[in-house]
């Protein structure tokens, strides 16, 4: 069974896609079979792999799933486009079926080839960001290290202990990763000892620096892996691929 990762904040610009791009392609690297599925009306999982916006979205289209996704220059890894419509949009959201369930059919009965995917959410806490978490299996969430790194954390944490209340147990609580780390600044430290001191062993022993390679991998459709092997970006999704590997 595929572990299926939803990575959600309701925050935007704290690294939900740099790290579905990155560590989708660090895990399919490390030879899982990996699917990135963009749930983000912005699309920018998709456009960060050098593809562009689906008409429709894959999940909507009245055709066999496989049709609708692409494969990338990465073996291993393929992606199911976003799609900007916002009646698509809508669609998913709330489809006329109870929550989740849309995506649920689909990645229970259709992705079952995948040992991992990972969905990238749009930045809200809003029906399509908790569909997309009463479809997955674990719950990763980006905190950038900033002076609001905290703010609005409570209510995410609700609504994710309310989805795996209505689960059954299905969703769990992957893990809290740290982004965007400059261990120059005194901010960093802080934030790092205060997250790890409320959530504890949840919070990755990896963070992930601010690296200008990451920032510029995005404009030639690539992960930072591929785009600049060396960079400090790259050591540090593959040293979270291991620790996600690890807590299987």
């Amino acid at each position: 069974m595929a572990r299926i990762f939803c990575i959600a904040n309701q925050k935007g610009g704290v690294g939900k896609t740099t790290t579905a791009i990155n560590l989708a392609w660090a895990m399919a690297t490390a030879g899982q079979k990996t699917l990135i599925v963009d749930l983000d009306p912005q699309c920018n999982a998709t456009s960060g792999l050098g593809f562009s916006p689906a008409p429709r979205h894959p999940l909507l289209v009245d055709a066999p799933l496989r049709e609708g996704i692409l494969k990338t220059n990465l073996p291993n890894l393929e992606l199911m486009p976003g799609c900007r419509s916002f009646q698509d949009v809508d669609r998913l959201a709330k489809g006329g079926m109870s929550q989740g369930a849309l995506l649920r059919q689909h990645l229970d009965a259709g992705l079952g080839i995948y040992d991992s995917v990972f969905i990238d959410c749009p930045p809200s806490l809003g029906e399509l960001t908790q569909a997309a978490l009463a479809s997955s299996t674990e719950v990763l969430m980006p905190i950038q290290c900033e002076y609001y790194a905290m703010e609005g954390l409570t209510q995410m944490i609700h609504v994710i202990r309310d989805v795996m209340n209505a689960n059954s147990g299905k969703l769990t609580f992957g893990g809290i990763l740290l982004t965007m780390v400059d261990p120059r600044f005194e901010l960093t430290h802080e934030v790092d000892s205060e997250v790890r001191d409320f959530f504890g062993d949840i919070v990755f022993d990896t963070t992930i620096p601010r690296d200008i390679a990451i920032s510029e991998a995005p404009s030639h459709g690539l992960s930072v892996l591929a785009y600049a092997p060396r960079s400090h970006g790259t050591r540090a999704y593959i040293e979270l691929c291991m620790e996600v590997l690890e807590r299987d």
